[in-house]
């Protein structure tokens, strides 16, 4: 484990491997805080489960519009800068409510307060994921493709070493903390991540970067749409040049001239907005021909099924772990750390021995990213991760509502639990669905580079 990591320090650079793994460390660590949002409205909101899982679905639906953070990532610059501008306003975003929360009790006690909040913390998140990923993506084509398991593996494992640490800490933290004081807990990683943007290096959109300065480098450079600023600079270029003629046929004049400069200035603004609108034409035709391709189409289209196929009853388990099982916090955060270890069991299981085999035969999802990563187009990498998960996530979402069609027709609610046995093993049943569309499934997608 210890070589493994020093292999990818070495090919990746220390600040991007910390970023990256901090980010995903993030990520599984909200285990800690969400614990306390459910028990919040359920205890302290007394919301029913329908409620709840209302409120639920408003906050994660940030994560069904992903494609939108990685087209502005993609496509517009921030002072020519792509992953680490949008990075920094993410985390701010999935920073800001957490205070707020914690420090204003009219806001936790508000329904509609505390959606809204929620809501944009899971607009930061999602952001933060789009562009990770993307960073993850340009990593892979431009640098060591061939650590690309190996990236992605260690990802996944910081995400589970996060969801363990959560789940453990947020159990503990419900049993002897008020719930204002474990938001403002949680607020202190997002503020590390946040100070943590500024130690990696990145490259201008539009400069030029080889192949070899890149491998050499140690921080992680971006390239992206290089060649539509090289043309806003020629075109700059071009129109300085004719400033300067009209200048010189006019030197006595100061003021025609000030007033032909100032003329200048929203020419350029109109230039660069143009090279924008163009940008997103480009990545929009090239997203639309990647997702053609049937090694692209035909497993988004499967890991929808997936999704969708499965009623999700996770709120109602909730209620029935607390109200009828009388299961403390402490016990359910212990019970959630099975699952992120089993996580991280598939993760070296994968990276060890089945990165190699067929998906239709590991039916992992860690495989498919890495191959969309190799296939993308150069200049869309955020966006094509985003659309994935986004389509992953819209099914998941479309499942909870089949999961609350599910409770409803059985008369699942709180204090009404009979029917329960009977709704768990319709889910039961319903996971063998899938199995129907492995035809979707590509038989010569593995997990490497081609």
């Amino acid at each position: 484990m210890i070589a493994w990591v020093k292999q990818l320090n070495k090919a990746f650079g220390a600040s991007f491997l910390w970023l990256i793994c901090l980010i995903y460390f993030t990520q599984g660590f909200r285990s800690f805080v969400w614990t306390a949002v459910s028990y919040q409205l359920k205890d302290n909101l007394k919301l029913s489960p329908s409620a709840s899982q209302f409120v639920s679905s408003i906050a994660f639906f940030p994560w069904s519009i992903k494609p939108l953070y990685g087209i502005l990532s993609d496509c517009i610059p921030i002072k020519g800068r792509k992953r680490i501008p949008y990075l920094v306003i993410a985390t701010l975003l999935s920073l800001v409510p957490w205070p707020m929360l914690g420090i204003d009790s009219n806001l936790r006690s508000s329904q509609w307060h505390l959606t809204v909040l929620l809501t944009v913390h899971n607009l930061g998140s999602a952001m933060a994921d789009v562009v990770v990923d993307a960073m993850i993506a340009e990593a892979v084509r431009f640098e060591r493709a061939s650590f690309a398991g190996e990236l992605q593996s260690i990802s996944w494992l910081s995400m589970a070493m996060g969801g363990i640490w959560g789940s453990l800490l947020g159990g503990y933290a419900l049993t002897n903390l008020q719930i204002d004081k474990i938001f403002l807990l949680f607020s202190v990683l997002p503020a590390i991540q946040l100070l943590s943007c500024g130690l990696v290096g990145e490259n201008s959109a539009g400069s030029k970067v080889s192949h070899d300065s890149a491998n050499s480098s140690n921080s992680h450079p971006v390239n992206g749409n290089g060649n539509i600023l090289d043309e806003d600079n020629i075109l700059l270029k071009k129109s300085s040049a004719s400033a300067t003629r009209r200048k010189r046929s006019q030197k006595n004049s100061n003021k025609r001239a000030s007033m032909r400069t100032k003329s200048l200035i929203p020419e350029k603004g109109n230039s660069l907005i143009s090279h924008w609108l163009q940008s997103l034409r480009t990545a929009t035709y090239s997203l639309l021909r990647a997702f053609r391709q049937p090694i692209i189409l035909r497993p988004m289209a499967w890991f929808f099924l997936a999704q969708i196929t499965v009623p999700n009853l996770s709120t109602v388990m909730f209620y029935y772990r607390t109200e009828v099982l009388n299961l403390d916090a402490s016990f359910l955060g212990t019970v959630r750390v099975v699952g992120w270890l089993g996580l991280m069991l598939g993760t070296f299981t994968y990276n060890r021995y089945l990165k190699t085999m067929k998906l239709r035969k590991i039916l992992l999802l860690m495989p498919f990213l890495i191959l969309s990563g190799q296939l993308c187009p150069p200049g869309i990498e955020g966006t094509l991760f985003a659309l994935f998960m986004s389509i992953n996530n819209l099914g998941s979402t479309l499942g909870s509502f089949v999961g609350a069609g599910l409770a409803s027709i059985l008369n699942l609610s709180s204090g009404s639990f009979d029917n329960l046995g009977l709704g768990i093993a319709i889910q039961v049943l319903c996971t063998f669905i899938p199995i129907a569309f492995l035809f979707l499934i590509p038989k010569e997608a593995t997990g490497i580079s081609a």
